[in-house]
């Protein structure tokens, strides 16, 4: 029994980690090189197929950066966004974003075309991006 409840301890506890990890992510919209900042507004839009003005690409789903991304830029949790693009898709008025590998992909896939959108922990910033938007 004593077993049981430090296990159930101990599972309560990572899971609120991970809650407070996802929380704090410092987040941040980046751009290729020389574009100009963009909203939260702006951003909630493009990443929730409302514009079409930007090419979204995303993080893995399930990752702590993409949650954070998701919470602070749209006010939306994962089961939402993917409602919301469900819905979008259906109608044939634009794709989901382009789920990248990592932030180095993210990084590369930005820099190399004007039109892309991406986001990243702050701390994976580098000049080969520009930071359009802090979510922190």
């Amino acid at each position: 029994m004593k077993n049981s409840l430090n296990l159930l301890r101990s599972v309560a506890l990572a899971g609120m980690s991970f809650v407070y990890v996802a929380a704090f992510a410092d987040v941040v919209v980046v751009m290729a090189p020389g574009s100009g900042p963009l909203t939260k507004e702006q951003v909630a839009a493009i990443y929730l197929g409302r514009s079409a003005d930007l090419k979204p690409v995303d993080l893995p789903a399930g990752t702590a950066t993409r949650d954070a991304f998701y919470k602070k830029a749209t006010d939306r949790d994962e089961a939402q966004v993917k409602a919301v693009w469900a819905r979008v898709m259906f109608t044939g008025k634009g794709q989901a974003p382009k789920e990248l590998a990592d932030a180095q992909a993210v990084k590369k896939a930005v820099a190399a075309d004007p039109k892309t959108v991406g986001y990243i922990d702050k701390a994976a910033v580098d000049g080969s991006v520009k930071v359009v938007l802090n979510l922190d």
